[in-house]
């Protein structure tokens, strides 16, 4: 997870840091990425060129692919010149190897410019992920792609016949050096966002995906924005959900999914029999959790399914409503039971209290306090620290007094999600009307002004935040 536009503020009273002890290793074969990340000039939406982080010289950057089990390597050379980097991928336990989170300041220091870091890591984890700068509210500037690990084991194995993975993320025209200062002024009092200036579908607009008709297709959906949630669907057609954030899942059916910043889902989409017409691919920016509209946004990205490059790109029919798929509702293949009788319980604001960065990097006072590494106030007032136990199960009630949508995204760990009231619910009632199975990722989104309860096992001892997407 990186530091998006609003996490920076948003990691305020919702920012908790988690730091668990012990020992462990792994071992694994190798897939090996050398990353050259550098400065390029891009325009992807065809309206304005801007300075791009690319890598190797290319943008959009290129996936990272690998099989579970197997040990990756990449090896990172900062070209920037002017801005230290990481990588963090995201989703990813890293249990063992948590010095590689990738989280500048926390899991290791930025990667200076002109300086390399090798990422070395065992990747047990299948399903769809993706890959960012954890530094400096950097990856908005393009330092984001697709993760994808292999399962051959999948429960869904047998039931496709190609994949295709899709992106859908908004598109700023300035730069984050620019639009970071603004948004954390004291004229900014509000805390107000900036507004995309377009939404880009797998980095690009008016996307053509060619297909053949009577096939099944896995469909890998990541939300790779720095701020707006999005409206997925595909006219003409539904889809079967069978995986979301690297968990497998009972296939559910729909034909519209709502997805937050940092939210993947797989579907399986089967074609139609024929070749008659060609089909829109939408994308909407969720305009509800934009504080003002402008005039001149157009928050669709529209592509298509195209049966028969002879016929017509359809435009897509406008919609009076959005009635996305609720994911609560969506139970773990492996049908993990509820996490009972919590440890630890944790209740956490989300309201106007501002998280302020430690003066001494998280991950300097941990590795140089000895016995007090496992006191929390050593870590600074505001930072919100939480030091647990290995083993413990931890209960995080959130309550948000926020009028807008937010997600929480948890390092290392999924959450189960045991409770989600309803838009305008107020604060936590003491519900105990848990799922005997609940749903499981590592995203997961608050209503307005309403709550979560989400559990989780500590079982990966470090230093991990929990915050909204970043």
């Amino acid at each position: 997870m990186a530091i998006s536009l609003s996490s920076i503020a948003r990691w305020s009273a919702a920012s908790l840091l988690f730091t668990i002890y012990s020992d462990c290793c792994v071992k694994a074969a190798t897939v090996t990425y050398d990353f050259n990340i550098t400065w390029l000039p891009t325009n992807p939406d065809g309206q304005f060129e801007r300075p791009t982080i690319g890598i190797n010289n290319q943008w959009p950057i290129p996936q990272i692919r690998a099989t579970v089990g197997d040990r990756v390597i990449v090896n990172v050379d900062n070209q920037l010149g002017n801005q230290s980097t990481s990588l963090h991928f995201h989703g990813l336990f890293q249990n063992g190897t948590t010095i590689m989170d990738g989280a500048a300041g926390v899991s290791h220091c930025g990667i200076a410019p002109g300086s390399k870091l090798r990422y070395n890591f065992t990747i047990d984890q299948p399903g769809t992920y993706w890959y960012h700068s954890h530094d400096a509210g950097q990856y908005p500037d393009g330092l984001r792609g697709p993760l994808i690990v292999e399962d051959p084991d999948a429960p869904y194995k047998d039931d496709y016949d190609e994949e295709i993975i899709l992106t859908l993320s908004d598109w700023y025209h300035d730069s984050i050096s620019y639009l970071m200062p603004r948004f954390l002024s004291v004229a900014n009092p509000t805390g107000a966002e900036p507004v995309p200036n377009s939404a880009l579908m797998n980095d690009t607009q008016n996307l053509e995906i060619a297909v053949q008709p009577g096939k099944t297709y896995l469909v890998r959906m990541i939300n790779i924005a720095a701020f707006a949630g999005f409206y997925l669907w595909i006219e003409g057609h539904t889809f079967k959900v069978v995986e979301v954030d690297g968990v497998h899942t009972d296939p559910a059916e729909t034909d519209m999914i709502y997805f937050t910043a940092a939210q993947r889902y797989s579907f399986l989409l089967t074609t139609k029999n024929d070749t008659d017409a060609n089909f829109a691919i939408i994308g909407s920016m969720d305009q509800d959790i934009f504080d003002a509209v402008p005039e001149t946004l157009n928050p669709n990205v529209t592509g298509w399914l195209v049966y028969d490059k002879k016929n017509p790109l359809p435009e897509p029919t406008l919609l009076d409503e959005f009635e996305p798929f609720d994911d609560f509702e969506l139970v773990p293949a492996d049908h993990e039971e509820l996490y009972k009788n919590p440890d630890q319980t944790i209740d956490a604001f989300f309201n106007d209290v501002s998280y302020v960065r430690p003066k001494v990097p998280t991950v300097y006072t941990a590795m140089t306090t000895g016995d007090s590494a496992t006191n929390p106030a050593i870590y600074g007032v505001n930072t919100n620290a939480f030091v647990l136990k290995k083993g413990e199960v931890v209960e995080i009630i959130l309550n948000s007094a926020d009028p807008g949508k937010h997600p929480f995204h948890l390092h290392g760990h999924n959450f189960q999600a045991v409770i989600r009231a309803e838009e305008e619910a107020g604060t936590y009632n003491g519900s105990t009307n848990f799922p005997a199975i609940p749903m499981r990722r590592d995203t997961f989104m608050v209503w307005p002004n309403s709550n979560v309860v989400l559990r989780f096992r500590a079982d990966n001892p470090d230093k991990f935040c929990l915050s909204a997407p970043d």
